[in-house]
């Protein structure tokens, strides 16, 4: 089933999601084609059960499918629909259709429940403005709460996605099931990881390409030691990346993830500073251009770094955890991670 999901998500995303769709997305135009398309494909909640309205795949589908649609860049709310899918089916309850999205997506913030009405403010939620539903871990559990019933103040990351400001006072929920904002907190740094893991993967394509391509005095770029060096070195940090994302999703997937979260957010994070960096020098001047489409790649590395915490939270929690482990079992800790 898996490679039934991966082949049809690579060829909507090569046919429908090219520069244009996601330049167009950055200007505030909902890829509604792109969405539909993927929604009909039963792409969009790959990791829910059928009998919750999902397509029956397991949470490493869906996270699978998320790493393809970093390849792409694909600007929607992929990664919060399949973490609100994934909590909605823990709590036992049925999944709704269209876009999700989740809150809160930043640390102490807190959601309060009582007398079936919520209060406080969630900074920074991806997609609220377009979602058609919000799943929110409150201080009483989860909830499902609808964007019309809370106020939203627009705002946008660096690379143009909606990250905005939610309002809930006074807006009624119905808690659905158990859930904390840590649970929230795991499994966002797990997707960041994922897609970044996925559009590492897209620039280093990009940049092999373009260096064949490219000729200065009468020789592809490609001939040149110095390029084939600073790929070489991009390789290998992509190559790192994407492991450790593929090792916390089947960690994930087998149900105990462990330490592989926390290393694959550190790890993956500090490669896309460094692949970057590479990526646009092996451009020259033509990577910072509009009209060229590395930009739509490091802007989303930049800003899918930092959220749900960037590597020196993740290199903190890992030698927490280090020490918790205690000395004697120093080996054991390294070794199954």
């Amino acid at each position: 089933m898996r490679t039934l999901i991966l082949d049809t998500a690579e060829r909507i995303f090569r046919d429908i999601c090219d520069q244009t769709l996601v330049d167009k997305a950055e200007k505030g135009e909902w890829p509604a084609g792109l969405w539909q398309t993927l929604e009909e494909s039963g792409l969009t909640q790959a990791a829910v059960p059928e009998e919750q309205g999902g397509a029956g795949g397991t949470i490493g589908d869906g996270l699978y499918f998320l790493k393809a649609s970093g390849r792409y860049v694909a600007p929607l709310p992929l990664a919060e629909t399949l973490i609100a899918g994934v909590l909605l089916a823990e709590a036992g309850a049925q999944v709704p259709a269209g876009p999700l999205t989740i809150a809160p997506v930043r640390p102490n913030e807190i959601i309060e429940f009582s007398d079936g009405k919520l209060s406080g403010t969630a900074t920074r939620v991806p997609f609220a403005q377009g979602a058609s539903a919000i799943v929110v871990a409150t201080s009483a559990g989860l909830a499902i709460v609808d964007p019309a019933s809370v106020t939203i103040e627009r705002d946008k990351s660096m690379a143009g996605e909606p990250r905005d400001t939610v309002i809930f006072d006074g807006a009624p929920a119905t808690i659905v099931g158990n859930a904390s904002p840590d649970r929230i907190w795991q499994l966002g740094a797990l997707a960041r990881s994922v897609q970044m893991a996925g559009a590492l993967e897209g620039i280093l394509a990009m940049s092999v390409q373009y260096v064949q391509d490219r000729k200065q005095f009468g020789r592809a770029l490609s001939k040149f030691q110095a390029v084939q060096q600073s790929l070489a070195a991009m390789a290998g940090q992509v190559a790192a990346a994407s492991s450790a994302a593929d090792v916390a999703i089947e960690a994930t997937e087998a149900g105990d993830p462990g330490v592989s979260i926390a290393v694959a957010k550190a790890r993956v994070g500090e490669a896309a500073g460094i692949a970057a960096e590479l990526a646009h020098q092996a451009h020259g001047a033509i990577g910072f251009t509009h009209e060229y489409a590395l930009h739509q790649f490091t802007r989303r590395l930049w800003a899918w770094r930092d959220e749900f915490g960037g590597e020196p939270y993740w290199q903190a929690e890992i030698g927490r955890l280090v020490a918790k482990s205690g000395a004697d079992n120093l080996w054991k800790f390294a070794s199954r991670t």
